[in-house]
């Protein structure tokens, strides 16, 4: 009995109670009593949820399908844990034209990409990801497509005189990128990678072949109309694939040679020009690789033995290039990670840093390192990016 009143007592103190289960006021007029049919004592004052807080700038690590469909994503997850890197660029159809994963779309499917997926748990490994906090960006290549070439030589560049299809010096077999047949393919793509969890579409080879003048006179493009050009050709096909990936609402971004905010008129032959992408896109990446760059460039006989100053000069142009645009994409450049076979010097750690230190003094905290490998030096990161990202309140993407 002693414990029945306790307890009738504790209820009648929590009705009275101003802090007590029942006290929540309710409005005195009888028609202000329901909203929408729910009682108002029902009706939280405040959204049980709030907007994540935006996330830090994109630092990078360039993951090839083999390495993310093996035993080394564990070491790269890893090495993102301790270091500053919060994403991975992840292959979803390289310059084979295979698959990462075991795609629906038909075109794949026909074609046979799917007979050549790299990771089958592709679903599981991208959960792995998202459990580490890793921000997935998927890479797909456009316009090198040896694979879908093969199997669709209507969408593909034709060999003038003697007919079959023309292939690059290294013997890959491209497709026509006047075909907006090739542009869908990639776009349906990107919309199954979104579904698939990826958080961002990253477009490649978004271009014309960079072969010698002599190789591309033998070339031909049957899907070009009259009148068209390379750029036209690009620049049309960027915009389609912006307003048909638009309501995935993530970003879409493209890689384009670091030359082409260099470039004060032309194309550089390949259908590149800078406002093209800058104008439409999120974000572009400029292939900025000191390696990649003609002797005597910016004053310097040798560009790859001056990284810092290389990419510094190169992101300068790009920043300068995108100041008049009334809209303008992200700048976040492809650095490089890697040593071009035995050119000298070798990149070590402090190379890869000198790149990344030009950026950041040029007010571009995103970057990605890219090394066709996937392995990268732990030296080259400051560690643990947990206090990167207390520190970052309005970064990208």
């Amino acid at each position: 009995m002693q414990l029945a009143r306790q307890a009738i007592a504790l209820l009648l103190w929590a009705a009275i109670s101003n802090r007590g289960l029942f006290a929540q006021q309710l409005p005195a007029s009888p028609e202000s009593l329901q909203l929408r049919g729910v009682e108002l004592r029902y009706v939280l004052p405040e959204p049980l949820f709030t907007a994540p807080p935006p996330p830090p700038p994109v630092k990078a690590l360039y993951v090839n399908a083999w390495a993310f469909g093996s035993t080394k994503l564990w070491h790269l997850v890893r090495l993102a844990d301790s270091t500053e890197v919060n994403a991975f660029v992840v292959d979803v159809k390289d310059d084979t034209g295979c698959l990462l994963y075991d795609s629906q779309v038909k075109v794949a499917r026909d074609i046979g990409a799917t007979r050549c997926i790299r990771a089958r748990d592709a679903r599981a490994r991208l959960d792995t990801l998202k459990q580490h906090d890793i921000y997935a960006i998927a890479r797909i290549v456009v316009a090198k497509d040896p694979l879908l070439a093969e199997h669709r030589p209507q969408w593909s560049v034709q060999q003038r005189d003697v007919g079959g299809l023309w292939r690059d010096r290294i013997g890959s077999a491209w497709v026509d990128a006047y075909n907006d047949s090739v542009w869908i393919y990639a776009a349906q793509l990107a919309e199954e990678a979104v579904r698939m969890g990826f958080d961002e579409v990253q477009f490649d080879y978004v271009r014309f072949p960079d072969e010698p003048r002599e190789m591309m006179a033998t070339a031909i493009f049957p899907s070009r109309k009259k009148g068209e050009t390379q750029r036209s050709a690009v620049r049309a096909s960027v915009a389609m694939i912006m307003q048909r990936l638009e309501p995935l609402g993530v970003p879409i971004t493209f890689d384009i040679f670091g030359l082409t905010a260099s470039a004060t008129s032309g194309d550089l032959g390949i259908g590149q020009v800078w406002e093209d992408f800058t104008s439409v896109a999120d974000v572009v990446l400029p292939m900025v690789y000191p390696s990649h760059y003609y002797r005597g460039a910016y004053g310097y006989e040798r560009p790859n033995a001056n990284p810092y100053a290389i990419v510094k000069n190169a992101l300068r142009e790009a920043i300068e290039r995108s100041r008049g645009q009334a809209k303008s994409a992200k700048i976040r450049p492809f650095l490089q990670a890697f040593t071009l076979g035995r050119r000298l010097p070798r990149y070590t750690p402090h190379e890869i840093r000198e790149q990344i230190r030009a950026a950041e003094e040029l007010g571009i905290e995103t970057w990605v390192l890219w090394n066709p490998r996937s392995v990268y030096q732990r030296d080259a990161l400051r560690p643990y990016r947990t206090q990167v990202r207390a520190a970052s309140s309005d970064g990208e993407p």
